[in-house]
């Protein structure tokens, strides 16, 4: 089995300053930001069924 992946950046303040935590409840995906004292989770969904089409526009649709 593989290592999960780890975050390479706060998604509120953008640094890069991360720790792993495990002051959150259940403590897996759980991150700690030094430079804006925030805690978050990651967690896995699931797969699209329908996955990402091209529209004419040049963007990606979903």
């Amino acid at each position: 089995m593989s290592e999960r992946a780890a975050p390479f950046y706060c998604p509120y303040c953008g640094d890069e300053d991360l720790r792993p935590s495990e002051a959150l409840q259940g403590g897996h995906g759980a991150w700690e930001c030094a430079a804006c004292n925030r805690a978050f989770q990651l967690k896995f969904l699931g797969l699209l069924a329908r996955g990402l089409r091209h529209s004419d526009a040049g963007g990606n649709e979903i």
